[in-house]
């Protein structure tokens, strides 16, 4: 046993020699956590965006902010070009850098908080985050519940596979067919004939060509109800015109884009009233302050420039 434990000792310390003999070892490299639920703002994700505003446009009451000195922006990710995660993570897209942009004008750092689309009024409404950017069309429903801030402004369109087997060419096409589309969004209620639709939108279309109803597959996130086209479960995918052209864009050897686009509509960033109807309420403190540093991005050209880096330049307006 002797022998044993001086061969086990010698051999312990000519590997503690030759180690020191050795070049010293290179630690690993530092761990980087991503977060994608919230988010901070980097410094270099809106490089198309004016340099940083000495003084604010706007002054903003610390006090109606969820977060000292940040302005918390809900948006439901992914919905590309407008709300995406680059290759890092990280948020972008046109709504992303605008919302960045605004945050920053104000004198605050912006943060992203994902939201799902369904219940992101209710997200603002119940002070999660200070505003909504968000491809949010401006409806008489929404409008109800928050003041909205036009912004931009898109149409609706359809998507489908590679070739159009199913020959959809217009709305009523897909009479007796099924379409998937987000819950919450005004192409669901399109579809549905529910919410700003209610008695009208695509049922309405199809009874009065006397054509059975339209089956309306309704998902929680956008790129669930592109899935469903693409896995042949529906004949359509039913979004906003920018991201119907998006997908077309980066997968054009699986879907198109077919038929013109549908009912352009505005849409809004959307801000808390304090009121239980918003319709006729004025904006508040805080929505005024984001209304003067939009205008002032579409003053100095910040804002078609961001839209042009997206390539929606098409749908830039002026409030």
């Amino acid at each position: 046993m002797k022998k044993v434990f001086v061969l086990f000792s010698s051999l312990v310390l000519l590997s503690l020699l030759l180690a020191a003999c050795g070049p010293t070892p290179t630690p690993p490299p530092p761990v980087t956590v991503v977060v994608t639920e919230v988010v901070t703002q980097p410094p270099t994700l809106a490089p198309t965006a004016a340099p940083p505003t000495p003084t604010p446009v706007a002054s903003v009451d610390p006090s109606t902010l969820a977060q000292k000195g940040k302005l918390l922006i809900c948006s439901d990710i992914p919905y590309p070009p407008q709300e995406f995660f680059d290759a890092n993570g990280n948020p972008t897209g046109s709504d992303i850098e605008i919302g960045f942009e605004i945050a920053n004008r104000l004198g605050l750092q912006g943060v992203v908080v994902n939201s799902v689309f369904d219940t992101i009024i209710a997200a603002v409404t119940s002070g999660k985050c200070d505003i909504i950017i968000s491809a949010q069309n401006i409806t008489a429903d929404r409008q109800k519940q928050v003041s909205m801030i036009p912004y931009f402004q898109a149409g609706q369109s359809m998507v489908v596979a590679k070739g159009n087997p199913q020959n959809i060419n217009a709305p009523t096409d897909l009479c007796g067919k099924s379409a998937a589309a987000e819950s919450g969004t005004t192409e669901a209620d399109y579809l549905q004939g529910t919410g700003d639709y209610k008695g009208k939108g695509l049922p309405a279309d199809c009874s009065a060509a006397g054509k059975p109803a339209v089956t309306v597959v309704v998902t929680q996130k956008d790129t669930d109800a592109l899935q469903q086209l693409q896995a042949g479960k529906v004949a359509a995918y039913f979004a906003d015109s920018p991201v119907a052209s998006y997908y077309t864009v980066q997968h054009p050897d699986q879907f198109q884009v077919v038929g013109q686009i549908i009912e352009p509509a505005m849409e809004g960033i959307s801000v808390p009233c304090g009121q239980s109807d918003c319709t006729s309420a004025p904006l508040s403190p805080l929505g005024q302050a984001v209304q003067t540093a939009l205008k002032s991005m579409i003053a100095d050209g910040t804002y078609v420039k961001i839209l042009t880096k997206y390539g929606l330049q098409s749908g830039a307006v002026n409030p």
